[in-house]
């Protein structure tokens, strides 16, 4: 097994202080393990919470100042050829990489009636293509006999319907997959991959009615935090984690 000294993860998505990447590379960089992470600003000045300009550059700084090293990237996943740039970036600046955590999405709510071509488009551009991209560029990299880890973020459409977001989950559906099949085949390489579904976490975009909705629904009586999300990924990307591959876990307290 590789020390956490030796090991590079690749973060993506990781653009706001309160989201899940930006929980996965503080996890991650308390075993010690280098970091580089993407964020993409154009997506989240579309979107209701809006962009945190200023907020990359105060990760990285907050992540080489706990003494491991990081690096980040403005990478738009819905291009074809962003994935191969992810992977020269992070190993022309931080050498071989050994982990990777596909946490960037592209969400927009639509059901039946407003769902349309390019919504599809723009959903499986980054949600499909993008991650399963740059996952086949990772693992054709690797380079160790084990350690190599995948670890995807999906949602909870296969415990329930969510019919208000169909792209997004019929693209994440797609997410599982894709894992269950890739970790087969990659096993004999010393890869393990697995997909974690957080359940409802608040990164930002609930509103007090939805907290509400889903306080009554917990039986831990509180709401998922992206800490809780971080902690089950840096797990899965640890060399206890070695024997886990090939899984969808459901962690959602409960609910």
């Amino acid at each position: 097994m590789m020390s956490s000294a030796n090991r590079t993860a690749i973060v993506t998505g990781a653009s706001r202080d309160v989201g899940i990447g930006a929980a996965v590379c503080r996890a991650l960089a308390a075993q010690g393990i280098n970091i580089f992470f993407t964020s993409w600003r154009a997506y989240d000045q579309m979107m209701p919470w809006g962009e945190d300009a200023d907020f990359p550059a105060a990760l990285q700084a907050e992540i080489q100042a706990q003494g491991v090293r990081c690096e980040h990237l403005e990478a738009d996943l819905s291009l074809p050829e962003t994935p191969q740039q992810i992977m020269d970036a992070a190993e022309q600046s931080l050498g071989p990489v050994s982990i990777l955590v596909n946490n960037a999405t592209f969400s927009v709510n639509a059901g039946y009636d407003t769902l349309t071509p390019e919504l599809l488009d723009q959903h499986y551009a980054v949600n499909m293509r993008g991650t399963f991209l740059l996952t086949t560029e990772f693992v054709r990299r690797f380079r160790g006999d084990s350690g190599g880890r995948v670890i995807s973020l999906t949602s909870g459409q296969s415990v329930g319907p969510m019919p208000d977001e169909l792209p997004y989950i019929t693209t994440k559906g797609a997410v599982e997959a894709f894992t269950t099949s890739l970790a087969a085949g990659v096993a004999a390489l010393g890869i393990t991959v697995n997909a974690v579904d957080p359940g409802a976490t608040d990164t930002g975009w609930m509103d007090a009615d939805l907290q509400q909705a889903l306080l009554k629904q917990s039986p831990r009586n509180r709401i998922g935090q992206p800490a809780d999300a971080a902690r089950l990924i840096a797990f899965l990307a640890s060399d206890a984690a070695d024997w886990i591959t090939g899984q969808i876990i459901h962690s959602r307290g409960g609910m």
